[in-house]
């Protein structure tokens, strides 16, 4: 069984005066599903005496636990009866007063200067990513805004929404010259093929479909099912991957679709990998929990978390016998995204962790305290999350 530490999730700030406690604990993940529901665990603390020039903690572990190394917004543990020891980032940076309530999606510009988000509060957000200031109000949206993304120019953005419409905005002055029409029930899922000529969504209706940016149309049902999609991806494949041939000869209006495979996250626990042109079904994994994401990782790996707090990692060239599964949280698994050598995870109990997939060692990034984690970005080695909690936290990684 996996073990993994936790920490207060304000550690860095109970720490910085003398005398400070900070607790942390290590359980064994397992534990919250067993049927008794108990979770033997190792309660610790951490103790600060007194604080350097630089501003530096000086702190010591209680019941076997050990600090290894601190800086300001750094701690790494060890418990070493456990055999464990995890690196804790604190956030750099929050942003308090971009959304009134809880953020649903996020993503920031190719550039790293903007980014775009969408609350709860209804509204979809463009905002510089140094400074939070407020640089576009995109009012259009009738109701929630459940997915937004910039396109790989970083001068548009793309937006789906529980009003069944897919926008498309220009950063520069806010305009929404294209609406997209054609679900029928509420998006949940955007994402950009190639350089922005198609796009896809999927929705509450169990379809995923194709759109033609240029003519505002639908070119076609991708995939049809009796259960909503969470998420979906778009990525290149390995050309040893067979992604099949259409039965019908494709419209000149899609653009670099056939080399393209589409990942989609199903409520009915179903993780399919379908070719973009052909529109036939490369690979299906099966599970008894909904997938609420999936993610590209390279032309050969993928993604997908799932409702019981599993990552599964699929190899697209024998997805059949290639499926590994990390279990390395209690909670739902709601956002997924490539970095470095691994996978960034943001979870329903507020947990956001880096899997490092060579070694299976996790860096948490702490902050959020039991609220979740509804999405995440990378720029640069710049990590940024959307929390329930309606703030959005920097961390340098």
């Amino acid at each position: 069984m996996a073990v993994r530490l936790i920490l207060q999730s304000d550690w860095n700030k109970a720490l910085r005066h003398n005398e400070g406690h900070a607790w942390v604990s290590c359980k064994t993940v397992a534990d919250q599903d067993s049927e008794s529901g108990a979770c033997p665990s190792v309660q610790g603390e951490l103790i600060s005496h007194g604080v350097s020039n630089d501003g530096v903690p000086y702190v010591v572990g209680s019941e076997g636990f050990s600090v290894e190394q601190i800086t300001k917004n750094s701690v790494v543990i060890s418990h070493y009866d456990q055999g464990i020891t995890t690196k804790f980032f604190a956030p750099q940076t929050i942003f308090s007063d971009i959304h009134s309530k809880s953020i649903i999606s996020l993503d920031v510009s190719p550039a790293g200067a903007l980014a775009v988000s969408a609350g709860m509060d209804g509204l979809l957000r463009i905002w510089e990513t140094d400074t939070g200031i407020i640089r576009r109000e995109l009012s259009g949206h009738l109701g929630d805004v459940n997915c937004c993304s910039f396109f790989p120019s970083g001068l548009v953005v793309l937006s789906g929404g529980s009003d069944l419409q897919l926008k498309i905005w220009s950063v520069e002055d806010g305009s929404c010259p294209v609406t997209l029409r054609g679900h029928t029930a509420g998006i949940l899922g955007i994402a950009i093929v190639d350089k922005g000529k198609n796009v896809v969504s999927c929705s509450r209706d169990g379809s995923a479909r194709l759109w033609d940016c240029g003519t505002a149309t639908c070119l076609g049902v991708l995939h049809q099912g009796n259960s909503p999609i969470n998420a979906c991806a778009v990525g290149v494949a390995h050309q040893s991957v067979n992604l099949e041939v259409p039965d019908i000869i494709p419209s000149d209006r899609e653009v670099e679709t056939g080399d393209k495979l589409l990942l989609l996250a199903c409520e009915n626990g179903v993780f399919l990998g379908i070719g973009l042109q052909s529109r036939k079904e490369t690979f299906c994994v099966e599970h008894d929990t909904a997938f609420n994401c999936c993610q590209f990782l390279s032309k050969t790996l993928v993604a997908a978390g799932s409702q019981d707090g599993k990552i599964f990692i699929v190899d697209i060239r024998d997805p059949r016998n290639s499926v590994k599964i990390y279990h390395k949280c209690n909670s739902s698994i709601l956002c997924l995204y490539k970095h470095k050598d691994g996978i960034l995870a943001g979870c329903g109990d507020g947990t956001c962790f880096y899997l490092n997939l060579n070694t299976e060692a996790l860096e948490v990034l702490t902050g959020a305290d039991l609220d979740p984690i509804n999405a995440v970005c990378v720029r640069n080695n710049t990590i940024t999350t959307a929390c329930r909690d309606k703030l959005i936290r920097v961390y340098n990684h």
